[in-house]
């Protein structure tokens, strides 16, 4: 996995509004173990998000967090269990993706 340091929005617990946090490398990212490493080149905000980040929605379950179920990216690092490969570029939506 790429060990570089990168910049994240991040809500660290219920009581809190989303951050963007500095990170310095990969594995500082909660709730690792997915099949893929994506280095996001775009996303959306959307209601829910908006709810999520300023703490005023009680959408996210587990912290901390980077929140957002839909984006755009380069696959960095894939697991044995997917058909995807590094360098792959991909579109993802749906629950469970943060």
């Amino acid at each position: 996995m790429s060990k570089n340091t990168f910049s994240a929005l991040l809500v660290e617990d219920k009581e809190s509004q989303a951050n963007i946090t500095k990170l310095e490398n990969v594995d500082a990212l909660p709730n690792q173990g997915g099949d893929l490493l994506i280095r996001v080149t775009h996303s959306s905000l959307n209601y829910k998000d908006g709810l999520a980040v300023t703490g005023k929605g009680k959408v996210l379950r587990s912290f901390p967090i980077v929140p957002g179920i839909d984006l755009a990216g380069v696959v960095e690092d894939a697991g044995e269990s997917t058909k995807f490969k590094a360098g792959d570029q991909v579109f993802v939506t749906g629950w469970g993706v943060g």
